[in-house]
């Protein structure tokens, strides 16, 4: 039966949802509630009805799945963590990444292309004005658009502090030049988010060097690159990004001048949950194909799933992915309680991300020869997941974030 392409859930309805301080009374619980179940249910159907059954082609072509964008629109899977009175749900973090994982199973690719446009749009709803948010964030709630995150650049990935885009101030407007680079969503964005260095001092603090700006895609001077064709999630649109003598007025200057950087790091506490959220939903699709084949192939008469060898893989990848699902619950339940949670985000998305390619891995031994094929799912997932060890902060900058807590913690209780 075709999925109803309407509009489910409206701010009241999300009144049913537990309070923090009920939560907080109650201790853990591992129990969703009504509305959660129900909008968990409908990104599941979607991404079975609508979004796996065309997920090869997309894959093959890397065309933009446009029409799968504007169904997920709206049907309510889109730009529901949107304050209310910009016209969304403000819903959390925990709600977005039910869904999430449901819509990376169907396909990653396409799932970024929907979710990922939440990067972009987080500095805005941390840190805009009212009149910011309004203007641009009330955009993608009137129609089906995209923002996106620019902050990458071809030099200077992880190393955000190398950034070299300049934006100089002249009278009421800021003058943007710089090239970025890997900005998800760079083609097919209505607006950016972007970090500029403000102060020339190449001495100057990251945290007082940097300002975000938020920058029409129709203004002078914005010119996408070509859509890279990735190892994987080719379906996401991938670009880099020119600013050549790009005018942005004062008032898109979020925050302040030189706030950019901690505009820009504070983003990644709410998206790296979102992230691994994503790489457990390609992680459960690898366990459920390789159980799947395991028990349809069959070796000395029986299915493969009955040697000890094939079934210890199942088991392995079962183990990673349950506690992968836990690691982002715990980071997004943090998040939309007002916890600071930057090492237990750092701690989900590194370990989701490396679970997602060995349960890849994994699958595609399962499959044999077969898993080599691209006639086969497997192959494609296992391109997929390779991006989850890099994006949002590469696995190794995770560790650092860990590693420090770590030590801080350590040498507080000396």
């Amino acid at each position: 039966m075709a999925l109803t392409v309407q509009k489910i859930f409206t701010p009241s309805t999300l009144t049913r949802a537990f309070s923090v301080t009920a939560a907080r009374k109650s201790g853990f619980n591992f129990e969703l509630n009504e509305t959660q179940r129900e909008m968990q249910a409908m990104a599941r159907k979607f991404a079975r009805e609508e979004i796996a059954p065309q997920a090869a082609h997309f894959d093959r072509t890397g065309e933009y799945p446009i029409e799968i964008l504007k169904k997920a629109w709206a049907v309510g899977l889109m730009n529901s963590h949107i304050p209310e009175h910009c016209g969304g749900l403000n819903q959390g973090v925990f709600d977005a990444c039910l869904m999430g994982e449901e819509l990376s199973w169907g396909c990653s690719g396409i799932g970024t292309v929907i979710g990922s446009s939440h990067l972009g749009q987080v500095p805005v709803i941390l840190n805009g004005t009212k009149e910011q948010q309004k203007k641009y964030l009330g955009r993608l709630i009137e129609e089906p658009l995209v923002a996106a995150y620019a902050v990458t650049e071809p030099g200077c990935g992880s190393d955000v502090n190398g950034v070299k885009t300049r934006a100089e101030k002249k009278g009421d407007e800021y003058v943007i030049n710089g090239q970025k680079m890997w900005i998800t969503n760079g083609g097919v964005a209505n607006w950016y988010f972007v970090l500029a260095r403000t102060n020339p001092d190449p001495k100057a603090p990251a945290s007082k060097a940097f300002t975000g700006f938020i920058v029409d895609r129709d203004t002078p001077g914005v010119t996408p690159g070509r859509k890279e064709m990735n190892m994987g999630q080719r379906a996401s649109d991938t670009r880099g990004v020119t600013f050549e003598e790009v005018r942005v007025p004062k008032e898109n200057v979020l925050l302040g001048e030189g706030a950019g950087f901690k505009i820009a790091m504070g983003a990644f506490d709410t998206t790296r949950p979102p992230v691994a959220c994503g790489a457990t939903g390609v992680a459960q699709r690898c366990l459920d194909e390789a159980t799947k084949y395991s028990l349809e192939r069959k070796t000395f008469g029986v299915p493969i799933a009955y040697h000890q060898a094939v079934a210890f893989m199942l088991a392995d990848m079962a183990i990673g992915v349950e506690t992968a699902r836990l690691a982002w619950m715990r980071a997004a339940w943090e998040a939309d309680h007002g916890i600071r949670n930057s090492y237990s985000a750092s701690i989900a998305k590194a370990y989701a991300g490396d679970v997602a390619n060995k349960c890849a891995s994994d699958a595609v031994q399962i499959f044999g020869g077969a898993g080599f094929n691209s006639e086969y799912p497997v192959e494609k997932l296992m391109r997929d997941a390779k991006i989850y060890q890099i994006y949002e902060g590469t696995t190794q900058i995770q560790k650092l974030v860990i590693s420090r807590t770590v030590l801080e913690a350590s040498k507080r209780m000396a």
